[in-house]
């Protein structure tokens, strides 16, 4: 049976963001989803009501960590993913709002592909996954419901972007780990680690993509800490080259258009299950996916 990943949420200081999070996290997501809140020391006193609220509430498994000192932002996230083993993992971002079916539509992206490594899903402010436009920031969809509606009528092609974007990616376990996880000592943002991981799991053959079939909306792009582009470049001497031509060229126009088209006729309700497709060769999997849930460690 397949199984819905765990989603891990890197706790934020931006109390509001962290609201709307959780409450499209309820809205969009299959009861019984694992979801791991852990806190590196951020949330003050109103963020730490808001949780200890939706925790209270919330239709999905969770689970609420909260260190007594940081250790920085990709230390944190890379000890989060090596608590999940060799077990997928989607890391989202703790001011982001998925719509709905994000998470399921990831799930079966992977399901689709072994030889996928990370998977996209589109975003408003998202660089290279942005829509409507590549590399620019607009306003996220004001109906959520029809923006997933429109990407779940999407063909499932996933083609390949540069690298993940922070926003939402869902990562396998068992590709991360033996590409070596995050280097924290390198960078000191999740923007920068994460590229850096996926330029490592594509010298190891596997696949970073655009998942066109999901959206995770954000206020604004992620960026990198001081020093992280200057350290990408070292080690990487290609990559801004090869960023910039991608943003230049924008392979991926035709999908931008046809997502636009379809976000154009999905103006009417539809049954939520449409959202909430089951992988393939299993007719009952998205109905199963919030059985026997393990929890993270």
């Amino acid at each position: 049976m397949a199984e819905v990943p765990v989603v891990l949420l890197p706790v934020g200081a931006d109390d509001d963001a962290l609201d709307a999070c959780l409450a499209a996290l309820d809205a969009g997501t299959p009861a019984g989803t694992r979801v791991w809140l852990a806190d590196d020391a951020q949330a003050g006193p109103r963020g730490l009501a808001i949780i200890e609220r939706w925790l209270a509430h919330t239709p999905l498994q969770a689970d609420y960590t909260r260190r007594d000192r940081r250790v920085g932002e990709v230390a944190h996230i890379d000890q989060m993913l090596a608590a999940c083993g060799d077990a997928d993992a989607i890391v989202l971002a703790p001011d982001a709002v998925p719509a709905p079916g994000w998470a399921v539509q990831l799930s079966a992206c992977f399901a689709r592909d072994a030889s996928i490594a990370s998977a996209t899903p589109w975003c408003n402010a998202g660089e290279v996954a942005a829509w409507p436009r590549i590399g620019e920031i607009t306003p996220a969809p004001a109906d959520p419901g029809r923006i997933a509606r429109a990407c779940a009528a999407m063909p499932p092609l996933h083609p390949e972007l540069p690298a993940a974007v922070a926003h939402a990616v869902l990562l396998r376990g068992t590709a991360r780990r033996k590409a070596g996880g995050l280097d924290a000592a390198s960078y000191g943002s999740w923007y920068a680690a994460l590229i850096d991981l996926c330029l490592r799991l594509s010298g190891l053959g596997w696949r970073n993509v655009l998942c066109e079939t999901a959206f995770v909306a954000r206020g604004g792009e992620g960026g990198a800490a001081e020093g992280d582009m200057d350290a990408l470049g070292a080690r990487w001497p290609a990559w801004h080259a090869r960023l910039a031509h991608f943003l230049m060229e924008d392979p991926l126009h035709a999908a931008r258009e046809q997502l636009g088209q379809r976000h154009a006729e999905a103006g009417g309700p539809q049954l939520q299950q449409e959202l909430f497709p089951a992988p393939p060769g299993d007719d009952d999997a998205a109905d199963s996916a919030t059985e026997d849930p393990r929890r993270p460690h």
